[in-house]
């Protein structure tokens, strides 16, 4: 039998799964078969971007799960992002309605700025991941368009469908690698209200005041890279590569072990027990399913600090100079 996952109430009403399946990195030739086996199991939240290449075929497994009976299309939720080069308003358009036709169902629950960060449009014929912040040769950085957040928020305000646009596709939005002083710059003259922060988030980066800042203004949190450097070493990332593996770390083996609960699920549990949603991946159809159980057993309080006590600050998803986001 499927796992039911709990899920989240958002400021937009709609109800979000605490784990969901995220398909960075998952190859398109597998990505299909991936996305229906983990709504086999139980899986009910899909976070893709137009950015990760493998939008049509993840909607091909959700539509293959959704004819064979497996779920209804509303059972499912799905996240997608806008990219840097499609911040303007008629190119956030574009590119929304591209990726909603992309998936093949109809609507998308969640659509989220992707970056903070507007860069000159590229065709998008032109786009091959993963050069998206660069030309496809990967030789020099896209440039700098001079769009405001502000023009790219309402253009997807224009998306959400309401009683006053019964014709929008998407339900929810927010922002993604937004740091707080955007988010309340958002929050200034936001109509419709952000849903969602996505955030890099593990015990080597806790965020705790980004997070305590999206609480306090009724914004969900999705946390990405639980796992800290596990996510970033088949990128060959130069950091990842020397640090200590989560997984290895005795705050975290010790707490696995009084549980009898995986490394992996000891960190899941640490992010959801917290609020903070989760989107792990993975090719293995085992650890699909110990990460969608992570939810099932409680950390005590002095375990959750335990792990937080890991915090280094240390960001392992840092865009190419001259792109500092996060200086």
């Amino acid at each position: 039998m499927a796992v039911k996952t709990p899920t989240v109430k958002l400021a937009s009403g709609y109800e979000m799964p605490i784990v969901g399946f995220g398909i960075w990195k998952v190859p398109q030739e597998t990505c299909a078969d991936q996305v229906y086996n983990a709504i086999k199991l139980g899986y009910r939240h899909i976070d893709g971007a137009w950015d990760y290449g493998n939008s049509a075929e993840a909607g091909q497994g959700v539509r293959r799960a959704i004819e064979e009976g497996i779920v209804k299309r509303e059972d499912v939720f799905i996240t997608s992002k806008l990219w840097n080069n499609y911040h303007a308003r008629d190119r956030a358009h574009e590119m929304a309605k591209l990726e909603n036709e992309a998936w093949g169902l109809g609507y998308l629950d969640l659509f989220l700025i992707h970056f903070p960060v507007s860069q000159e449009f590229i065709p998008y014929e032109q786009l091959r991941y993963p050069a998206f912040w660069s030309d496809k040769e990967q030789t020099k950085v896209t440039p700098f368009k001079q769009v405001p957040i502000q023009e790219t928020w309402k253009a997807i305000e224009e998306l959400v469908q309401t009683k006053e646009n019964p014709n929008g596709f998407v339900k929810s939005i927010g922002v993604s690698n937004f740091q707080a002083q955007l988010i309340y710059d958002v929050l200034s003259y936001a109509k419709i209200h952000p849903s969602v922060l996505q955030i890099e988030h593990h015990p080597y980066l806790t965020q705790p005041d980004l997070i305590a800042l999206a609480r306090e203004n009724n914004i969900t949190v999705t946390g990405y890279s639980t796992f800290g450097p596990q996510s970033f070493l088949e990128m060959d990332h130069a950091v990842a590569k020397t640090i200590k593996p989560l997984f290895e770390t005795d705050a975290v083996k010790s707490v696995a072990t009084k549980h009898g609960k995986s490394p992996g699920q000891v960190l899941l549990r640490w992010c959801t027990q917290r609020g903070i949603i989760v989107i792990p991946k993975s090719n293995s159809v085992e650890r699909l399913k110990q990460n969608l159980e992570s939810s099932t057993f409680d950390l005590s309080e002095d375990e959750i600090k335990q792990i937080s006590a890991l915090n280094v600050n240390l960001r392992f998803n840092n865009p190419p100079a001259p792109i500092r986001i996060f200086a």
